[in-house]
């Protein structure tokens, strides 16, 4: 261990925990020093981490609690970890979005919703580390080239539109524009890339997304996969372009064009490429599509052939199911959109719960306004003020979309013990496949 000089060149990262019986707590870290290179680099983020802690023999520039800095040769397996856990999992800032998109869908949440809501971030890391979707304007060629550095991939891009003008003016950013070279560079060097383009009435639809989807193709097999969804409108819309709601012509419109396309790359390249959300199937009252048409299901997070998975699961799950005779009544809360679907899932469980009925109520949502419909933007307010005169039955199932990833609790907040409480009923959160919606359902009560 040798000591070394203070030095202000490095970026500092305060240690939030050092892991027991690690490298890191046999070295004498402490919790609250602060990391400040790896074999003399300095360290912007967790991808230069990762990187630079994977080989064998590793030098690390720690500053104690009095300011002294320590150089610690650590010699450990190749990839081992250090133990070290730092105050954020990116170990940096978010980059913020200076984009304006005229379908913004933060600029359209209501007030008084917890702070970090309204934070608008476009951050490549996160596209990679969450697979959040990003538009490529708010990035520098560093971030470009740290993308094919670090082989980052599939990153998940909104498209939107490849016309310049139309993006530009869609994303009221004058850089936006550059989509396709901006494309070609990633792709040139590798990087995967799952497409999306949010569809608005009048914008970006008709001859535009026809040429978007045919644009699109010279960057395959790089480009995996390109996804189209409607875009969302809130009641709190008031000084925001107006935009208005896809309605059943647009949907069908938007399908049929999708379906032209899938059959030509399916043949031409082996993939359909091309996929609608499901929102459009149900807007447009139009059949849903054969399991096998999602190939593997590239986009599923992104409500793409979630109501086909589903179905099939449930379909599979059934077959091996034992009947449950148990009498009982099961209420099921759901977004407007999904209800004939619902309905038209539990219709088969006569036959394996004949004893059992089930109340299936749409939630309206009043707290974004009528025209979100999805479930997983339902909030715990807005299902106890529908549901506090309703006949529950003998408990109430919810979806895990309405709730914050690994919390129980809803978008305004409230805790699934909050609705439980208020409704006077247990609540049974299922997750959103068909097979565990089978199990919840034809269990036995111990």
């Amino acid at each position: 261990m040798k000591e070394l000089e203070t030095s202000s060149k490095y970026k500092p990262h305060i240690i939030k925990e050092v892991m027991e019986d690690s490298i890191a707590s046999y070295m004498g870290i402490e919790e609250n020093d602060i990391l400040l290179a790896i074999n003399d680099n300095n360290i912007k983020d967790v991808f230069d981490y990762r990187y630079l802690i994977e080989n064998e023999y590793i030098e690390v520039l720690i500053e104690k609690h009095n300011k002294e800095q320590w150089i610690l040769d650590i010699e450990k397996d190749e990839g081992e970890d250090l133990g070290l856990i730092f105050e954020t999992d990116l170990m940096d800032d978010l980059i913020s979005c200076h984009n304006k998109c005229q379908f913004c869908f933060i600029d359209q949440l209501p007030p008084h919703m917890r702070e970090s809501v309204y934070f608008k971030d476009d951050d490549w890391r996160l596209s990679y580390l969450h697979g959040n979707y990003i538009t490529l304007t708010n990035m520098s060629k560093e971030d470009m080239d740290r993308i094919i550095y670090y082989n980052l991939s599939p990153m998940n891009v909104s498209i939107h539109v490849t016309d310049p003008e139309a993006r530009i003016s869609l994303l009221n950013n004058r850089f936006a524009g550059d989509i396709i070279n901006q494309l070609k560079y990633l792709t040139d060097a590798g990087i995967k890339i799952n497409g999306q383009i949010v569809l608005c009435k009048g914008i970006n639809d008709g001859e535009l997304l026809d040429r978007t989807i045919g644009d699109l193709s010279q960057f395959i097999p790089n480009i995996l996969s390109l996804t189209i969804v409607p875009v969302g409108l809130s009641d709190y819309r008031e000084g925001l372009a107006k935009l208005e709601a896809i309605g059943k012509e647009d949907a069908y419109e938007v399908i049929e064009t999708v379906h032209k396309w899938q059959d030509y790359y399916l043949e031409k390249m082996g993939t359909r490429f091309v996929f609608a959300a499901d929102e459009f199937y149900v807007t447009a009252d139009y059949k849903l599509p054969a399991y096998k048409a999602y190939e593997d299901f590239p986009v599923l997070e992104n409500g793409v052939g979630m109501l086909v998975r589903f179905q099939h699961e449930l379909d599979k799950a059934l077959e091996k199911a034992e009947v449950n005779m148990e009498e009982r009544t099961i209420s099921i809360a759901t977004g407007v959109l999904a209800e004939k679907f619902i309905i038209s899932q539990v219709e088969k469980l006569k036959e394996k719960a004949p004893n059992t009925s089930f109340l299936v109520y749409p939630i309206k949502n009043h707290f974004f306004g009528e025209f979100v419909s999805v479930t997983g933007l339902l909030t715990g307010q807005d299902i106890v003020s529908q549901l506090k005169d309703k006949d529950l039955g003998d408990s109430l199932l919810l979806s895990d979309t309405m709730l914050k990833a690994d919390e129980d609790i809803l978008l305004d907040d409230m805790t699934v013990t909050d609705i439980s409480d208020r409704l006077k009923i247990p609540v049974t959160i299922a997750e959103n496949n068909g097979g565990e919606f089978i199990r919840l359902i034809l269990q036995t009560k111990e």
